[in-house]
């Protein structure tokens, strides 16, 4: 496949349902912010049309308009795409894991929960960068939709959980739609069980709901922790769905390296 430059995309529509939740936001959240990328079978004209953005990647139109190394680009990524992709990705890479899904949208407002004494909850900041990107590794990928720590405060988008200068936890939108916001949190893991991802929600759920949006949760189906917290912060069930996680790329006639 060919990267193609955000003045090449043809029009979404027919390719992306508009106002989609969750992952379904991708597209919206790359087109609007430009963190992700552009892919296509060719630059005109187009068979078949990909967007990947923080190791997800969306995969629309005829999958027998690529080869195996078309897709090696995607490897190591969260493939959601229609089923009849699958024998694509099957031969284009080592492995191709199913990883049932679950899709929640916000229903029920829930006050926002007491933290503890010296602890406050408030929306990121430009100047709160070197704070988030404290955070362990592990939380990296909070912000990877977003190009990084800096880009996420500047954003807006998420509200954290501080003591003194210290981020303890974060929510923020993982992919902003026309007319959801997927979210996502994390909490430090010596500042869990304190209710302060669920306070960070709570806070998120509102500012998205203020601007007129609804707010989306996904997990996987055996993340028992993030499925009580989504209902505890007035998630429920929408629906569930698979993706799929790649492996390494195969050998394929196109000379891809073992």
């Amino acid at each position: 496949m060919i990267e193609l430059a955000p003045d090449q995309l043809p029009a979404l529509t027919g390719w992306f349902t508009a106002g989609s939740p969750g992952a379904g936001a991708l597209p919206e959240h790359v087109r609007a912010f430009g963190t992700g990328r552009w892919w296509a079978d060719r630059a005109t004209a187009p068979r078949a049309l990909a967007v990947a953005c923080a190791n997800h990647v969306l995969l629309r139109g005829d999958p027998d308009a690529l080869t195996p190394g078309d897709l090696a680009v995607f490897g190591a990524h969260y493939a959601q795409a229609p089923a009849r992709f699958l024998p694509a990705l099957g031969s284009a890479f080592d492995l191709v894991v199913p990883w049932e899904r679950m899709l929640y949208l916000h229903q029920v407002p829930v006050p926002v929960p007491r933290t503890p004494d010296g602890v406050t909850v408030r929306r990121l900041a430009p100047g709160d960068a070197p704070a988030l990107a404290a955070l362990t590794p592990d939380a990296a990928w909070l912000h990877a939709g977003w190009g990084g720590p800096a880009p996420l405060t500047v954003s807006g988008l998420g509200w954290a959980a501080f003591r003194k200068e210290d981020v303890l936890a974060v929510a923020c939108t993982y992919f902003h739609g026309t007319r959801y916001e997927d979210i996502a949190c994390f909490t430090a893991p010596e500042h869990r069980r304190q209710h302060l991802a669920l306070a960070c929600v709570t806070a998120l759920c509102r500012d998205i709901a203020a601007r007129g949006h609804t707010p989306s949760w996904t997990c996987s189906r055996d993340h028992r922790p993030s499925r009580l917290l989504a209902w505890t912060a007035g998630f429920r069930l929408a629906h569930e769905y698979v993706h799929h996680l790649t492996g390494k790329p195969v050998r394929d006639g196109a000379g891809l390296p073992a």
